[in-house]
């Protein structure tokens, strides 16, 4: 017992130093102004009034969209088709290899990428040519900036929930799969009525966490803004825009104000998946 009160109370000295202090900073910063006196909400009208505000919350939104259907849809079935493996080997294979790029996460995967991405030293570089993508500055056009990032992201971050999903699969009754293919179910059939609905508090949690390290996005086009000589605007995202404030513009309330805007769209959506995924209910 003794021990698990250490373990609790490391995990939450630690929440508290690198958690809950730096947000109740935060909140402070944003409702004051530079000499500390009380500001209200005006520094969140004047963030969300800069012209730089909603196009960095498109890009956001647009990316999120992406990502999470993709996330969502792609990780679950792919879960399903290697749990459905009956070789030992061939499903511990798979696993591995889905959840070997997770290795290379953050700047290290995007750099990968920066070759990926261009024609002229990529492995793929035939295939981009082929949809008239010649150039590096072509690849990264503004257009294609969301699915690139949404791809980046799958391609580190699905692996792990791959193997979370699988994990979860492995939790349902032996029995009430046998019994279902004893009346006759198929697979597909195993999978939607069975399957489906007992991953869906996984499916919820996998969103949430998704949704939140989605809503932070930074390294991807910082280090493409610096790749590409500013093709890609350092103000793409909102992190890079509350960046901005904070250490171009010396504007620490305004970055403040933004990170706030960001948790409290966050809290909402996971909300969301809070209450349509059951995460919470007793079974």
């Amino acid at each position: 017992m003794r021990t698990s009160y250490l373990f609790v109370a490391l995990y939450t000295a630690l929440t508290v130093a690198f958690g809950i202090l730096p947000a109740l900073y935060a909140m402070y910063l944003a409702v004051t102004d530079a000499a500390g006196g009380f500001a209200g909400l005006t520094n969140f009208t004047r963030v969300v009034g800069d012209f730089r505000f909603g196009p960095a919350a498109t890009h956001v939104a647009y990316f999120l969209l992406i990502w999470l259907v993709a996330l969502v849809v792609l990780v679950t079935v792919l879960a399903i088709v290697v749990h459905a493996v009956r070789l030992r080997w061939l499903s511990s294979t798979l696993r591995l290899v889905f959840y070997l790029p997770g290795a290379l996460a953050g700047a290290s995967s995007v750099l990968l990428w920066l070759f990926l991405l261009d024609p002229t030293a990529s492995p793929i570089g035939g295939l981009l040519r082929l949809f008239g993508l010649s150039s590096f500055v072509q690849v990264i056009g503004p257009a294609h900036l969301p699915p690139i990032f949404a791809v980046i992201a799958f391609w580190t971050g699905a692996g792990g929930w791959i193997v979370i999903m699988y994990g979860a699969l492995n939790n349902i009754s032996a029995e009430v799969v046998e019994a279902a293919r004893i009346d006759g179910a198929s697979a597909m059939q195993i999978a939607w009525r069975i399957q489906l609905p007992m991953l869906r508090k996984w499916i919820s949690y996998m969103g949430i966490m998704s949704l939140a390290a989605g809503t932070q996005l930074f390294v991807e086009p910082q280090l493409l803004s610096q790749a590409s000589n500013a093709v890609v605007p350092n103000d793409y995202s909102l992190n890079q825009l509350a960046y901005q404030y904070a250490f171009q513009q010396n504007d620490f309330n305004g970055a403040a104000a933004i990170s706030l805007l960001l948790l409290l769209v966050a809290l909402a959506l996971s909300a969301v998946f809070v209450l349509r995924g059951g995460l919470f209910e007793r079974d």
